[in-house]
């Protein structure tokens, strides 16, 4: 016994050293990334104090493991766990924060981004959805005082892990039409907020803006350099928007995962993504991955003329639909993060939801092409729970059992824009009705939406 507890003893601080190296390389960056990107795009985007974002957004666990902290001259942010594992985010005007991985400093500071200016006009005096000018018009049909009580109640809402699930905004649209909008407490109509994987819907867009021009087809070989010789190449664009890419690429954000790596670790995320294993042919498995979708964010620059990138998604996607508070952070390599990193006002990417809503038109403008909106929301056949189209989820096809869909007491003809911790675009067709949540941690959006669709019970 005592010679067992000599080995024992003399084995302890190697298997000690072996979990903190673990720990040191899979799992502190990740801590060290997350929280200074969102501290530095928290205190450049949203105005927010730098102690309130700790607070508020950095306290959980792990990430409250990491200690961050803001350099007002430098524009930027670090991130350490105890002392190690750091991390830099440097904000820049034209395109916000970026986390300095892989590339020099100097390097990503001295890119050329040129985002068009909006256009100067007082929005607050033209009609919504053009302008933010809501008229104060009860629609019949419409119970306005549960509709406002559902809202408070999920304001207040607990997440499943015991902290408050935050939320900080929550819009209503009955055709077209805002009839509530509540927002938490430092927040209003002119915050920006970041979208995470709602980011994944508005690349989607941008693939089919330069589809109706021309320049893609889904079912065309993905033009990535690194697949033009290896099984790869057989992977389309389709497969890219499907989530059938057959890529390897664990998205995991509960422990280390490539989801993790590339977002924190990685300076070019599109090649990063690009250069994982493929572990099934192309078209036949679904799997969720925002190595996917940064894929496609850089196959959208290298169709559009680099002078013209950093402009395209303004010109092309958010300034037709009036949307002027969009900002989209790239990564050290210049490439927008298409997977995450989009910021706008909740009004905005409500916004985003009326164009799909209205089948890709906007203002009599046929944004996307005419059957964009229905490819985006069909499932590919390798899809076998039916849960998501071109970037975009699906509550499901089974009109007969609603216990199939991911939420059971909501129209089967839903689908959603959906991003981390609950920020959501769900459209509702069959109801006329938009709906947007913004927030810290997921709240129970089945019963939310339960109670919201009681509101207009004889609608559809």
């Amino acid at each position: 016994m005592k010679k067992m507890l000599k080995i024992i003893l003399l084995l302890m601080p190697i298997v000690l050293m072996c979990v903190f190296l673990w720990l040191y390389l899979n799992v502190f960056p990740g801590i060290s990334g997350y929280g200074a990107k969102n501290l530095c795009s928290a205190i450049y985007l949203q105005h927010r104090e730098s102690s309130d974002v700790i607070q508020e957004d950095l306290s959980h666990f792990p990430v409250s493991l990491g200690a961050f902290t803001w350099d007002s001259e430098d524009a930027s942010t670090t991130g350490f766990v105890w002392g190690l594992a750091g991390r830099k985010a440097i904000y820049r005007k034209e395109c916000g924060c970026t986390l300095v991985n892989d590339f020099e400093e100097a390097t990503i500071r001295a890119q050329k981004i040129v985002i068009p200016k909006p256009p100067t006009i007082n929005k607050d005096s033209i009609l919504w959805p053009v302008g933010d000018f809501v008229e104060q018009q009860a629609l019949p049909n419409v119970d306005y005082q549960q509709l406002n009580t559902a809202i408070k109640d999920v304001m207040r809402e607990q997440s499943e892990n015991g902290h408050f699930a935050d939320t900080r905004a929550v819009l209503v649209l009955f055709d077209g039409k805002i009839v509530a909008e509540h927002y938490a407490d430092g927040y209003d109509k002119n915050t920006v907020m970041l979208g995470w994987s709602m980011s994944k819907t508005l690349t989607a867009a941008m693939v089919g803006i330069l589809v109706k021009q021309g320049k893609l087809s889904v079912d065309d070989q993905a033009p990535v350099p690194e697949w033009s010789d290896n099984e790869k190449g057989a992977i389309t664009i389709k497969h890219l928007l499907q989530q059938t890419s057959g890529i390897d690429f664990v998205e995991n954000y509960a422990r280390p995962s490539n989801v993790i790596q590339m977002l924190f670790s990685e300076g070019d995320m599109a090649a990063y993504s690009a250069g994982l294993k493929l572990i099934h042919e192309p078209g036949t498995s679904f799997n969720y991955s925002s190595g996917n979708t940064n894929i496609l964010s850089r196959i959208i620059r290298d169709q559009v003329d680099e002078d013209d990138y950093a402009s395209f998604p303004f010109e092309e996607l958010f300034y037709k639909i009036n949307a002027y508070s969009f900002l989209l952070e790239p990564d050290a390599s210049g490439t927008y993060v298409g997977s995450a990193y989009s910021y706008a006002t909740a009004r905005d990417f409500a916004r985003v939801g009326l164009l799909y809503y209205n089948n890709g038109a906007w203002n009599g403008e046929q944004i996307l092409p005419v059957n964009w909106v229905t490819e985006s929301t069909t499932p590919s056949s390798a899809d076998k729970l039916k849960q998501h189209g071109y970037q975009l989820w699906l509550n499901g096809y089974d009109k007969e059992n609603p216990n199939q869909r991911k939420f059971p007491d909501v129209p089967q003809d839903m689908y959603y824009i959906d991003g981390y911790g609950g920020q959501r675009v769900f459209i509702i067709p069959s109801k006329k009705l938009v709906v947007v949540r913004m927030g810290l941690f997921e709240i129970d959006a089945n019963a939310f939406l339960k109670k919201v669709l009681e509101c207009f019970d004889e609608v559809g």
